[in-house]
């Protein structure tokens, strides 16, 4: 499953994305003027990011799983909350998209 995150700039995006460690592994145009439609990846995991309008809507949800929560933080400079099933840090990307990272209480 790879979930699809509208972004109004790609550039801008992967940039951002990619100070969560992700990378971009390829973005397509149908002409230079047209919106750009990216996946990035970190390991396995992966998102596209889509300027196209209509292929999802700002503000969506996505929860990651990552073992290196305290240096995320510290990229972001937000607070880590102790919940009971782990430790997490809500972040938003430039388009309002939220991410919540967590790592489990076990892992």
């Amino acid at each position: 499953m790879i979930p699809i995150l509208r972004v109004s700039d790609a550039a801008t995006a992967v940039d951002w994305y990619a100070r969560l460690g992700f990378v971009k592994q390829w973005e397509h145009c149908f002409e230079p003027e047209l919106p750009a439609f990216v996946e990035v990846a970190r390991g396995r995991v992966r998102l596209f990011l889509s300027e196209h309008a209509g292929d999802a809507r700002p503000g969506t949800l996505v929860y990651l799983r990552l073992r290196d929560i305290d240096a995320v933080a510290a990229e972001f400079g937000a607070p880590v909350a102790d919940v009971p099933w782990g430790r997490e840090v809500e972040l938003r990307d430039p388009d309002g998209n939220r991410l919540r990272v967590g790592r489990p209480a076990d892992g």
